[in-house]
């Protein structure tokens, strides 16, 4: 199974879904540090086990927060009947770009019996008690707790104002 040494970006576990491959040469666009959550969609997710266990259906959002909460999983059934859907948390998954899928480092055994929901009974993903269950239930710290963001300023720009930053526009190049 992939592990914390295997990452490419060096984010632990508790910081975002982590990266192994070879990164932009396979990842489409401008990925895959930064990536369109379109292009997530539909992705397979596969077990420690090498089992596929289904597809992201789904990138749920902490708005608030400005980060990603969960991927939701679709998983079983037959051309999106009978799904059983699943919020995986994200620091839950390995995007594997060699591969073109996410892993879960989880038998899918143990994924088969976890808890889920259908597309017509979403749960409150915004209560707690219901989130701290099933980021236990995927060994994961809940992303509302401390992350890089809130430990270190990793490219040293501290507190800037907004608009006083005179940044080159998309691409450009700034002399």
């Amino acid at each position: 199974m992939l592990n914390q040494t295997q990452t490419q970006s060096g984010i632990g576990q508790n910081q975002g879904a982590r990266i192994v491959g070879k990164g932009s040469e396979t990842a489409e666009g401008p990925g895959p540090d930064v990536m369109a959550a379109a292009t997530l969609d539909g992705d397979k997710v596969i077990s420690s086990d090498g089992e596929d266990i289904g597809k992201v259906k789904d990138i749920m959002l902490d708005v608030g927060a400005g980060r990603i909460a969960y991927a939701v999983l679709s998983s079983g059934g037959f051309l999106g009947i009978g799904d059983k859907l699943m919020a995986i948390p994200w620091h839950a998954l390995t995007l594997d770009t060699q591969r073109k899928c996410f892993v879960l480092n989880m038998t899918a055994e143990r994924v088969k019996n976890a808890p889920g929901f259908d597309k017509d009974h979403w749960p409150s993903m915004a209560d707690q008690t219901w989130a701290t269950s099933v980021h236990q239930y995927y060994g994961s710290e809940p992303y509302w707790g401390r992350d890089r963001y809130d430990l270190r300023d990793d490219v040293g720009v501290g507190d800037i104002p907004a608009g006083s930053s005179d940044a080159p526009e998309a691409g450009g190049l700034k002399l």
